[in-house]
């Protein structure tokens, strides 16, 4: 049993109860400090604080207090205003704490995500609102992806996926929690187990940032789970590679992975593998040589039944030598194959030949065999030894 003892009553900031018991067990740390430190200056009555100012203070990049913002007015607790030319938030009020419903489906805080009821008694604990009157410097992006080192999508990938998002109209309404709750409760029955904040935070990232609609994400949780894979991370490259060729609906995913998923039994026939799906390294591998490759499925087959004649089994990694090998000598047909069969067939006839003119030629005079070989007559030498 703790006993807890505080006779340091002077320059408190009060926390809300709500704020402590729902909203920050699933926040990430750093954004938890960013909101104290927001209660701390309301409650000071600070009108001079800006981004770079409280990056400096954290020790941090502007970016991530930008992130840790729209965390919160995510979550409802904040309000951002935007004044026109400049690139990041000018303006910060505190909105009322409100008491989430209790949904059944995720029994941690985390993941109640439910529509707000308003708690007054929480209203009433919430400092008064203040803005931010230092323009905030030119280059810092508008637009962020919530919770970057929760969901750990790399910074390449989400810049990416933000410059494509940030002009474009969504596809749903983002405040419509109760879509994004049915998707939750689909993740959660396919993979087997309760979500991590982590995965709560990706999902919700492909739903309110990239726009995806409540039928693909289940599509695409479907279609992990029908890889065998129930990675969150698995999940995030296939989503993000939807994303980047430009699939917003089912149909258009539907027909993209029908055409991969043909194209991947047609490789794994050619290996000699059936009655089973590829694994995850496998279809990365077959995604390399499809994509960034570039080949066609005669190509990449007979890639695949070269190795099974070389080694005399399957090997996805001896097969993407061979390919890679293609890619660095400009082969893209099977023409092209033809021909580098046909050149090392000449190259191989060549040495042949040459290694049979060098076993019929005769010995040459070389500096062991460079003078006049004696000739004795042995008759006169047994009559001159028996005189």
């Amino acid at each position: 049993m703790l006993t807890l003892n505080n006779d340091c009553l002077a320059s408190v900031t009060a926390v809300p109860d709500l704020f402590l018991e729902q909203y920050m067990p699933a926040a990430n740390g750093e954004f938890v400090k960013v909101y104290l430190y927001l209660l701390k200056m309301g409650k000071d009555h600070q009108q001079d604080s800006t981004l770079s100012s409280m990056a400096d203070f954290f020790s941090c990049t502007e970016n991530d207090i930008i992130r840790a913002l729209k965390y919160w007015e995510k979550q409802g607790l904040l309000s951002l205003s935007y004044t026109a030319g400049e690139n990041g938030p000018t303006g910060i009020a505190f909105l009322p704490l409100v008491q989430k419903e209790e949904s059944g489906i995720l029994p941690t805080p985390e993941s109640s995500i439910s529509g707000p009821v308003v708690s007054s008694s929480a209203a009433s604990a919430i400092p008064e609102p203040f803005t931010q009157t230092e323009p905030v410097p030119a280059g810092i992006p508008a637009h962020s992806v919530p919770s970057a080192a929760a969901t750990e999508i790399p910074a390449m990938e989400l810049s990416k996926a933000e410059s494509k998002t940030e002009d474009a109209a969504p596809r749903h309404t983002p405040g419509n929690r109760e879509e994004l709750q049915h998707v939750l409760y689909v993740a959660q029955t396919y993979f087997g187990h309760l979500l991590s904040p982590t995965e709560i935070e990706c999902i919700m990232f492909f739903y309110d940032d990239l726009h995806f609609s409540a039928d693909l994400l289940e599509y695409l949780v479907e279609y992990c789970v029908s890889k065998g894979s129930t990675s969150i991370h698995y999940l995030k490259k296939v989503g993000l590679a939807w994303h980047e060729s430009g699939i917003c609906d089912v149909t258009s995913a539907k027909q993209e992975t029908t055409t991969f998923n043909k194209h991947y039994y047609t490789i794994l026939k050619a290996f000699g593998i059936r009655n089973r799906a590829p694994v995850e390294k496998e279809a990365e591998l077959m995604d390399r040589w499809l994509n960034t490759y570039g080949f066609t499925i005669d190509l990449i087959t007979e890639a695949c039944q070269r190795t099974v004649s070389k080694i005399g089994q399957p090997s996805f990694q001896y097969a993407e030598g061979i390919l890679s090998k293609w890619k660095e000598q400009g082969v893209r047909s099977m023409a092209d194959v033809e021909h580098r069969d046909a050149e090392h067939q000449k190259r191989k006839k060549a040495t042949t030949d040459q290694n049979t003119v060098r076993k019929t030629a005769p010995a040459s005079n070389n500096r062991f065999n460079n003078f006049h070989q004696r000739e004795y007559d042995y008759q006169k030498l047994e009559e001159q030894l028996l005189k």
